[in-house]
């Protein structure tokens, strides 16, 4: 199969997908609604209804089937063990929808997923490009792989706070990895994104739109997300690292830190939330509500326009490591960082500034009584 029918064929995975997702969510609702599997307001929620939370089942369905038909189709090198791995991020995750899951035993099958993908299949970080001149030997940039996955894998899971937000996100970082495979005519990774992005529109339409039939994705749909753009993005590392690059149309030398602007939203939010709740003295993995969507919400924004937000300055960010994708890892990563920090605490500012007004105004008032 020549490259130019993969293009075409590649935008069809992503339907198929789409198709598999969008007809399998009314079903699932069904069933849902027969065995009362919702998700039950509590305080910390941000929705007043009972909504169903197993959209990720039909995420994860969508993508299986999608993905492994493809990569069979096109007879693609496959990233070793990944089939395996995601099942069992499915399996913790489904059972943590359903009956809920100790955080402890989240954490140990997300660490088994991830050592699965990088000690049996060797997805492992091998090259800083250039990074304070240091390179990982094979002990430590395991290490490194397995953290930063599963810190991915948990940025996801802590953003999907709100309608939209968690599928928005994965759609524009899927998509901002897979054009860089793309116009260096490797397609499985395009393949892949497709299978998951096709998916991600589907629920999207259910879980942002529909007043009838709304559903969650849950902790089946984010760890799954977050697991599948973890792989991609250390894959895009090593995909870009300087022995391959004579092997690239297209090439960069500053790889990890154009991953760290694409990845901009779930990692600086996730450092964000984790500094707040050890500063105040508690675990940084107790939950809260300091995450950037929650301080939008309280500025009187709805869940779409924080999504519609949130995205746009994701994109900015895209744009921003590409461009400089060549200035340099060390340059670029602080750059990256610095501005993902700022642009992060606006919210929080402005929303510090109107209630320090308010404040003002109503000590006007009581003195003018």
């Amino acid at each position: 199969m020549n490259g130019y029918t993969i293009q075409l064929l590649v935008p069809f995975a992503s339907f198929l997908s789409f198709m598999m997702v969008f007809l399998s969510i009314p079903t699932i609702l069904r069933v849902a609604h027969s065995k009362n599997l919702f998700d039950e307001p509590n305080k910390r929620s941000v929705h007043r209804m009972r909504i169903p939370t197993l959209g990720g089942l039909a995420i994860f369905i969508g993508f299986l089937f999608t993905y492994s038909l493809f990569v069979d189709w096109f007879r693609f090198i496959e990233i070793p063990f990944l089939i395996p791995a995601i099942l069992i991020i499915f399996g913790i995750g489904i059972k943590d929808d359903i009956l809920v899951t100790a955080p402890m035993v989240k954490l140990a099958g997300q660490l088994i997923a991830v050592i699965i993908v990088v000690g049996l299949g060797g997805l492992t970080i091998t090259d800083f490009h250039g990074f304070f001149g240091l390179q990982p030997d094979p002990f430590w940039g395991t290490i490194l792989t397995l953290v930063g996955m599963v810190f991915l894998i948990n940025g996801f899971n802590l953003i999907d706070g709100i309608d939209g937000l968690a599928a928005i996100t994965g759609i524009i970082v899927m998509l901002s990895f897979s054009s860089w495979y793309f116009i260096n005519e490797d397609y499985h990774i395009p393949t892949l994104a497709a299978a998951l992005i096709g998916g991600l529109f589907a629920f999207a339409y259910y879980n942002i739109f529909s007043k009838s039939q709304k559903i969650f994705m849950g902790d089946t749909g984010s760890l799954v997300l977050g697991f599948l753009v973890a792989v991609v993005a250390v894959h895009f590392s090593e995909f870009n690292k300087p022995d391959n690059r004579h092997e690239l149309i297209y090439d960069m030398n500053s790889a990890p830190a154009v991953a760290m602007a694409i990845l901009i939203v779930p990692i600086v939010d996730t450092l964000r939330v984790f500094m707040l709740r050890v500063s105040q003295g508690n675990s940084p993995f107790m939950a809260d509500k300091n995450h950037i969507h929650h301080r939008m919400l309280a500025l009187g924004l709805s869940h779409l326009q924080i999504s519609l937000i949130v995205g746009a300055v994701n994109i900015a960010f895209v744009i921003l490591g590409f461009s400089l994708r060549n200035w340099g890892m060390l340059r670029l990563s602080i750059l990256v960082l610095s501005l993902g920090f700022f642009v992060a605490y606006i919210p929080s500012w402005i929303l510090f500034y109107k209630r320090r007004h308010f404040i003002r105004r109503l000590r006007r008032i009581k003195r003018a009584r």
